[in-house]
């Protein structure tokens, strides 16, 4: 029997801070505010809307918005968000059910990207490279809404994985990278099958470990499983509804090819990556010139060119959303972990503490926010929280500042008593992200919900019709967010115009803002109107009823 391992406190601390304190920073990371909220204005109501279609037994092989197709995404988020709602149906209503699925999906990206750091780079980087995917700026809040490029995100770290695999286990490495590759097209279309199908040539060509009968069949044979399997989905449509399969590829050919991102927007892309890659890229940048005599590495070079491919995409598709820059989150935070266990004293330092009094100083602006709701301190920050929600009551419980402050306490006695490792710095900024996102949600949550959600428009909307059950409703300029909801709330699906002509003797219409050019012609006199928000952030939804008789 072997003799028993002496008691060691800094080996218990170590292990405390390690795998069980990184388990429940991930944990309390991705479940804290994904559920408790209605869905909210933009992605998170309109990538609910096929999954409520889902649920209803609607658009299961294609996705689709209350009864049309919505060829935006193909189906892989949109079913695993429809099953683990039906799964916690019992004690989650559907919008949160389904929210689910982003948390797993980024459980997977961390995960992914992790094993994948750890055979690269060695032991020391596989912690770091968890801690700085959970403390990029630009993934909390997509992380908790409904949003299908997550999955997109996830496939993309699978593949990363699996090709790193490739020069210890041929078979396993490339078999998993090409089940990755298929549902990238699953999740993200052709943009999907860009991503990843480059990859596996670059490790045929520049891994001299790969170089083998048995590694060249294994990659052969993980394209052949990424095309097998990702040539599925596209071929079922092809035999139900060819029209829907055209529609699809008009779709994903028009959004690679017809809005290019021009000369002036480069500096655009710039700003958007570089708050959303923060604080991964400038240690990215310092692993690569670290590594700069050795780039021809496969440990250097996948990741590389998985980020040049990603804001390859980006720039051809002219999409300069934040959501658009998720799937070159694997990468950067790849290479990042790589440059951790090289950095210097002093900049690891100075990382450390730039990274608490960051979240010093926004956890302090999130408390501001909070007492200008609740006590209208400071005056001009409350007119503002007034004109841009101007119906919204704050109440007067103590509950949420005393988990508040609670989160903040124990935020200090987790910084303070952190071990001084190499992973410090980046336990720092993941703990500090954690901590703040979980203060703005306990803080703000009331007031976040009440301006995003479209619940009381709908329910305003539903006794605005009362008098007019029989009569149908025809639409104009409806976004994806609010056909979604409307269907969701009230089971609503507004018939849309053709042509500027409708049969129906009702009308409804959506503007950001009081807009003359909004409104439809003589003959339609408005019955009621809905200002949602304030300043910016103004909706207005308008119905009309006809008033001549053509």
């Amino acid at each position: 029997m072997p003799p028993r391992e002496p008691y060691n406190p800094s080996a218990l601390q170590r292990r405390t801070y390690g795998t069980v304190g990184l388990t429940l920073l991930v944990g309390l990371y991705l479940l804290t505010g994904l559920t408790g909220h209605e869905p909210w204005r933009g992605d998170d109501a309109r990538h609910f809307g096929p999954v409520f279609s889902m649920l209803q037994g609607e658009g299961l092989l294609f996705p689709a918005i209350a009864g049309l197709p919505f060829p935006d995404f193909p189906p892989l988020y949109y079913w695993v968000a429809a099953l683990l709602a039906t799964l916690t149906g019992s004690i989650l209503p559907p919008h949160d059910g389904a929210r689910l699925a982003s948390a797993v999906f980024t459980a997977m990206t961390v995960y992914w990207i992790a094993r994948a750091a750890e055979r690269f780079y060695g032991r020391p980087a596989r912690t770091p490279a968890a801690l700085l995917t959970l403390g990029s700026l630009g993934l909390v809040l997509h992380a908790h809404e409904t949003q299908p490029m997550l999955a997109l995100m996830a496939m993309v770290a699978l593949v990363i994985n699996g090709l790193a695999r490739v020069p210890q286990q041929p078979v396993g490495g490339s078999l998993q990278a090409g089940l990755g590759s298929a549902l990238a097209l699953l999740a993200g279309g052709l943009s999907g099958a860009i991503l990843t199908l480059p990859l596996f040539l670059l490790v045929m060509t520049a891994c001299p470990d790969c170089r083998n009968p048995r590694a060249s069949g294994g990659l052969l044979a993980g394209l052949s499983l990424a095309t097998l399997l990702g040539a599925l989905w596209p071929l079922l449509i092809h035999l139900t509804e060819p029209e829907l399969l055209s529609l699809w590829l008009h779709r994903e050919w028009t959004s690679l090819t017809s809005d290019a991102l021009r000369g002036g927007d480069l500096n655009r892309l710039a700003e958007l990556l570089s708050w959303f890659a923060w604080p991964l890229w400038p240690i990215a940048l310092w692993a690569l010139w670290r590594a700069r005599r050795r780039m021809l590495e496969l440990r250097w070079l996948l990741p590389l060119l998985s980020a040049l491919i990603a804001i390859g995409i980006i720039i051809a598709e002219g999409d300069l959303s934040p959501t658009a820059a998720l799937p070159l989150l694997p990468s950067v935070a790849l290479l990042a972990a790589g440059g951790v266990p090289v950095l210097r004293r002093g900049a690891a330092n100075a990382f450390d503490w730039f990274g608490v009094m960051s979240f010093g100083v926004f956890a302090t602006l999130v408390w501001i926010a909070w007492t200008a709701q609740a006590y209208a301190w400071p005056p001009g920050l409350a007119r503002h929280i007034a004109r841009v929600t101007p119906s919204f009551t704050h109440g007067d419980g103590l509950l949420q500042p005393a988990i508040g402050i609670a989160i903040c306490a124990l935020w200090i006695v987790l910084v303070w008593r952190l071990p001084r490792t190499t992973t410090r710095a980046t336990a720092n900024w993941a703990m500090g992200m954690t901590m703040l996102w979980c203060l703005a949600v306990t803080l703000l949550m009331p007031w976040f919900d009440y301006g995003r959600s479209y619940r009381p428009a709908v329910t305003s909307l539903q006794q605005a019709l009362r008098p007019h059950k029989a009569e149908c409703v025809a639409s104009t300029g409806l976004p994806d967010a609010v056909r979604s909801a409307l269907d969701y709330y009230a089971g609503i699906r507004p018939a849309l115009t053709r042509d500027g002509t409708t049969p129906c003797r009702l009308l409804l219409t959506y503007s950001v803002r009081r807009q003359a050019d909004g409104k439809p012609g003589s003959g339609w006199q408005p019955v009621w109107e809905y200002r949602r928000g304030g300043g910016k952030q103004l909706e207005v939804l308008q119905l009309y009823l006809r008033t001549d008789s053509n």
